[in-house]
């Protein structure tokens, strides 16, 4: 009878032993749980702090100037959108016009100073020169004007960005500017659409688009929901 009772008694001792390992596995997965959300909540925070101190400043540097320019900065991508064709280039040009340029010799030396600030400089990860068409080519559609217009629009970024680096301003931060400035040319892959319908002026812009830190780790934060 007592060897039957100390074998219940080493089952009992056992159970209530990985009950105790258990009880830690869960309160750890638990922690991890929590440190993982909170680290989530304050990368949302982080991105939701710089885009709109980004926005703040950006629209107070230049909210009397936009009108001149025909330009408009957009809130949710951090982007300053010349959007006057006329002014930009000649059809089917890739040189920039004269009003074109005494515009970015006025822009560009006040955004980069702005993005060169103790408070944004290391938050930068990109700066977009995006050139857009419209879907027209020379009376042409479909997949030969995209490509046409692929072709333009990467000259013409291409121009804003040799511009941009060569501004005698600019040579202090050039280095900097070099590892930041990207040229992208999108042809008509995105069109201004109002009502249902392409705005064939308004989508024939330049775009000078701002990627943050916080956007690199929002893309992680995205990954990491995916996997969950």
């Amino acid at each position: 009878m007592k060897a039957s009772e100390d074998h219940w008694m080493s089952i009992s001792d056992l159970m209530s032993g990985l009950m105790i390992i258990f009880m830690f596995i869960a309160i750890a997965f638990m922690i991890k749980v929590q440190n993982q959300q909170k680290h989530m909540d304050n990368i949302v925070q982080d991105y939701a702090t710089i885009k709109e101190n980004l926005y703040n400043d950006l629209y107070e540097e230049f909210k009397d100037d936009l009108p001149k320019w025909h330009a408009e900065l957009d809130k949710q991508t951090l982007s300053m959108r010349f959007q006057e064709p006329d002014i930009l280039f000649d059809t089917g040009s890739a040189s920039l016009k004269y009003q074109f340029q005494q515009t970015l010799n006025d822009f560009l030396p006040r955004y980069i100073r702005l993005l060169t600030s103790p408070q944004y400089k290391d938050s930068i990860q990109e700066i977009r020169i995006e050139g857009h068409t419209s879907t027209d080519w020379y009376g042409q559609t479909g997949i030969n004007a995209y490509f046409k217009n692929m072709e333009l629009s990467q000259a013409r970024t291409r121009s804003v960005l040799e511009y941009a680096i060569r501004m005698p301003y600019l040579q202090p931060q050039q280095e900097w500017l070099i590892s930041k400035i990207t040229a992208n040319g999108l042809s008509s892959s995105q069109p201004i659409i109002i009502n249902g319908v392409e705005n064939k002026e308004k989508s024939r812009r330049v775009e000078f688009r701002i990627r943050t830190n916080a956007d690199e780790k929002m893309e992680l934060l995205k990954d990491m929901k995916k996997d969950e």
